[in-house]
């Protein structure tokens, strides 16, 4: 059986993100923190079409989610959608035609059913989303200090999940960030670790998962190894290679493996 959803990521990190879901009926993008440039280069080299976008979905206001949706809109005539009170916290933002949900509210956009739930981060009204189509489905949140109970209960049992490693606790605090900094990123409103994350998939990944990318990943205080090393330890899986790039995790009975890896800031990866 083919799959019905695909994840394609532009890019992962505090440079810049972009997302997008591929259905039958096209595509939905999940932020845009790149140039429009930038952006059209990395979907073309994904050999993804701009005209097949059909949708935007926001999933907070930081600058590198959401500073270059302004340019892209300028071409774009599909739907937008942002958690309530989240366009008005984002200058020139206030007339763009989003349409606002308040994370919890499910929105149907074309074939794909998108469930919102909230994340907590230091902005006004952050969220995920669990897309669902032809009974494939793609699970995917970053940005957020800690999962909620709604989040872990929509993340879970997905075919891809798509979930935050932002940091290594050690090397955040024995790198260069000032200690404010690292206390904002540690707090209940700042990013997922690598163990956090590693203790969320143990619930999180089922025998249904098949794909597990690790993302957002601090380039000073963090590696895409050490994110799918802790991940990989978790869930028991096995490194594909000694620098620890990919890791796969076997199943019983011809059923279908786990696979693990990062995403990258400058490199475009599709999940099919």
């Amino acid at each position: 059986m083919t799959n019905a959803l695909h994840l394609h990521i532009l890019g992962s990190g505090s440079k810049g993100n972009c997302s997008l879901v591929e259905s039958p009926e096209g595509l939905i993008m999940i932020d845009n923190g790149f140039s429009r440039r930038e952006t059209l280069a990395r979907m073309h080299a994904l050999g993804l079409d701009e005209s097949r976008v059909r949708a935007l979905v926001l999933t907070h206001e930081h600058g590198d989610h959401t500073r270059g949706i302004a340019v892209w809109c300028k071409r774009f005539a599909g739907e937008l959608y942002a958690s309530a009170g989240t366009p008005a916290a984002r200058r020139g933002f206030e007339e763009l035609p989003f349409h606002e949900v308040e994370p919890g509210e499910d929105v149907q956009i074309g074939d794909v059913l998108v469930e919102t739930f909230p994340t907590s981060h230091d902005v006004v009204n952050p969220m995920g989303m669990r897309f669902t189509a032809s009974g494939d489905a793609i699970a995917f949140a970053t940005d957020t200090g800690v999962l909620t109970s709604p989040a872990l209960r929509l993340l879970a049992d997905a075919r891809i999940l798509a979930l935050e490693c932002n940091h290594d606790v050690t090397m955040l605090r024995h790198g260069g960030y000032p200690r404010f900094l690292q206390e904002r990123i540690l707090s209940d409103e700042g990013h997922l670790s690598n163990a956090q994350a590693a203790e969320a998939v143990r619930t999180l990944v089922t025998t249904r998962t098949e794909q597990l990318i690790a993302m957002h990943i601090s380039q000073e205080n963090n590696r895409p190894s050490l994110a799918v090393r802790t991940l990989a330890e978790a869930l028991g899986a096995t490194l594909d290679n000694k620098i620890g790039s990919a890791a796969t995790l076997e199943r019983p009975g011809g059923a279908q493996p786990l696979h693990i890896r990062a995403a990258g800031q400058d490199r475009p990866l599709t999940i099919l």
